[in-house]
């Protein structure tokens, strides 16, 4: 014990001695300082890029989560999905909100503009209780040819609250000795926004009583039941149990699988690419070392000669790339954290609301993707002091003495 403490101080003394600018050798310590600032700018770059990836893909998971319900019941059979399954999973999931559904594609006209779309006959005070964008709407008008469309849809085909339109199905209608697509005109009841264009534009909503006076549905018989439930992750597989084999049942991430792996697999890449920022700043800590030892070999050679041992060579350039790494890691954590709270508080990216759902740049970093920054950046600075520290412990003091 009594030997640590002086070789502590002694290798701290000359780490001191070294990190200070030497006029004789401006370039090593501009080395240095470039090391430190490439560091930097790596890890605020990094926390910046991983928090505007997260906060986009929670941010669509957000909207997709409403606009596609947590769970949905389909039937493999045409009597699959009814009032009896309903009622059979509410008494063993009595925490469970459902919401049926019959779902037909449509054209809807207007004033000379034609759109298809996508309608849905449901009972409206149950499903204000699943989606909060149709509760938003305020639907509360009286009849059955009523319909809730979007915003988007609205604003193309110039109709909203209380305007008509006309719906084309399908279905065939006899018209003298012929026949014609059916066709009905709707009332607009209300209208949503679910922030995201493409289901503004596609969906709309009527009632299950429009669906069996139109098209003949059998009542107390849907196409599917959508189901609403806090944590669907862990409940998709006990709900699954308890469903007959004539139906089948999907969670969101399912029907948006592809869209999410290929923003997991974008995210991967980008931490990969701007992790190379980090590896060419740590080549500077590589050569700002090695141009260190070049510089001071007499020096080591003597420290050598004195009694320092390979050891506490090797513990001071090793310390040093420590400490420039180190430091870029901490002023890069700062400036990073500085960057995403001015995202986060003023509007300096504004970003298309039509178009992305919100005008304002989201960002959220995630306490995992900071702990792999940090740690991809700490490994690489750690193998950078290696060979540097290796390579000075290795310097023979006889034979730099004998060429001083």
């Amino acid at each position: 014990m009594s030997q640590e403490t002086p070789n502590g101080q002694f290798i701290r003394k000359i780490i001191r001695h070294y990190l200070r600018y030497d006029s004789e050798n401006p370039f090593i310590f501009i080395s240095a300082i470039l090391a430190f600032l490439g560091i930097a700018a790596g890890v605020m770059v990094l926390m910046i890029a991983m928090g505007i990836m997260n906060g986009t893909q929670k941010e669509f998971r957000e909207r997709l989560f409403v606009m596609n319900y947590p769970l949905t019941i389909l039937p493999m059979d045409i009597n699959a999905t009814d009032d009896a399954l309903i009622d059979t999973l509410h008494r063993r999931f009595p925490e469970l909100k459902f919401s049926p559904y019959y779902t037909t594609q449509v054209i809807t006209k207007n004033e000379g503009f034609v759109e298809g779309s996508l309608l849905y006959g449901v009972d409206f005070s149950k499903e204000r209780q699943l989606n909060p964008v149709f509760a938003k709407a305020g639907a509360e008008g009286k009849g059955k040819f009523r319909i809730v469309i979007g915003d988007s849809l609205a604003d193309e085909m110039n109709a909203y609250k209380g305007d008509k339109v006309t719906l084309y199905f399908s279905e065939q209608q006899a018209i003298g000795f012929g026949t014609m697509p059916l066709q009905k005109r709707f009332v607009v009841d209300a209208v949503f926004d679910s922030g995201l264009k493409a289901y503004d534009k596609a969906i709309m909503y009527t009632t299950l009583e429009a669906f069996e006076k139109l098209l003949k549905r059998d009542k107390g018989v849907y196409d599917g039941i959508h189901i609403y439930c806090d944590d669907p992750l862990k409940k998709i597989e006990t709900i699954r149990k308890a469903l007959p084999e004539d139906v089948i049942i999907e969670g969101w991430w399912q029907q948006n699988g592809s869209f999410f792996s290929a923003m997991e697999m974008e995210k991967k890449a980008l931490f990969l690419v701007l992790l190379l920022i980090i590896l060419v700043a740590s080549l500077n800590i590589v050569s700002s070392l090695l141009m260190t030892v070049m510089s001071r070999r007499s020096e080591i050679a003597l420290m050598r000669t004195l009694g320092a041992t390979k050891q506490e060579i090797k513990g001071i350039f090793f310390r040093l790339g420590l400490i420039i790494g180190a430091g870029g890691i901490v002023a890069g954590t700062l400036l990073g954290v500085i960057g995403i709270w001015m995202l986060k508080t003023f509007d300096i990216i504004s970003l298309p609301a039509d178009v992305y759902g919100t005008s304002k740049l989201p960002v959220d970093l995630t306490l995992t993707d900071f702990g792999l920054i940090i740690a991809g950046t700490a490994v690489i600075v750690l193998l950078s002091s290696l060979y540097p520290a290796k390579k000075a412990a290795q310097t023979d003091p006889l034979s730099v003495l004998r060429n001083e």
